[in-house]
């Protein structure tokens, strides 16, 4: 697996690997993260298919997802913990 792109984001570090014929595109925001798996067969133009599909739309439901990660988290933790 390697590091093929990184992408500026103020808010997640985003990160473009590639292996076995498909790009992973990791999302990391703290300690959590969110891996998105896409063959390369389903893409039109490689790589900047992929920087395509990272649109804006996309990034505030993975900010939202994030947040609810968080939640979950914090609930389990304090079920467990009390």
């Amino acid at each position: 697996m390697r590091i093929i792109a990184e992408l500026p984001n103020p808010d997640f570090k985003i990160s473009i690997l590639y292996m076995n014929q498909k790009f992973i595109v990791k999302i990391e925001q703290g300690s959590l993260e969110q891996t998105y798996k896409i063959s390369e067969m389903d893409l039109t133009d490689g790589v900047n298919s992929v920087f395509e599909l990272l649109d804006e739309e996309f990034l505030k439901s993975v900010g939202a997802r994030f947040t609810q990660m968080r939640k979950d988290y914090k609930d389990t933790y304090y079920r467990y913990n009390y």
